[in-house]
């Protein structure tokens, strides 16, 4: 007995998953947000156990607006985060796939939008990794790029390039369905 699970029940699926994942990113982008004001205008020793206790005090006494600078490069990436996975939710919630024709221009948007968020991140994140690489050189001692949330740019940009040809995939499926409608 083998069973079978549809391609709706897998999209229900991802849409629940989708969700999840949204609001783990809005916590952590809002986290990231709150402590660097908390630190910058209420209390520097907020640097010490910055979000996910990553410890900034090194960078914060360096200078302050080197601080305001890195978390902002921080924010930025977790904020085009949670804008990625807010257009997934959004697109699955208006329920803008039809399978019966998959090739539609919402989605085709989607993909296009997803894609230069992506391609964001990508580059955020790299010049926070050098941000990053240019304080230790200074002598700054700051935590990995990934406990700052800043690595993997190779991958957001290698994603964002993928993303964006598949878009200009569904842009040309978009073509031939609307000359197979007109033709019929």
């Amino acid at each position: 007995m083998t069973i079978t699970i549809t391609t709706q029940e897998k999209l229900k699926a991802l849409y629940i998953l989708s969700w999840i994942i949204f609001v783990g990113v809005c916590i952590e982008a809002g986290g990231i947000i709150t402590n660097a004001f908390f630190t910058l205008l209420l209390n520097p020793v907020g640097a010490r156990h910055f979000w996910q206790e990553v410890d900034l005090t090194s960078l914060y006494k360096y200078d302050p607006r080197y601080f305001f600078v890195e978390t902002l490069l921080m924010s930025i990436v977790a904020v085009m985060r949670v804008a990625i996975f807010y257009q997934i939710v959004k697109t699955l919630h208006d329920k803008k796939l039809n399978l019966s024709q998959p090739f539609n221009r919402a989605i085709e948007r989607c993909i296009f939008k997803i894609a230069y968020m992506s391609l964001l991140i990508g580059l955020f994140s790299w010049y926070g990794v050098k941000y990053a690489v240019w304080f230790v050189k200074q002598g700054v001692q700051m935590p990995d790029v990934q406990t700052l949330r800043l690595g993997g740019a190779d991958v957001w940009l290698f994603m964002g390039v993928i993303l964006y040809i598949v878009a200009q995939i569904f842009k040309r499926g978009i073509e031939i369905q609307t000359e197979n409608e007109l033709t019929v």
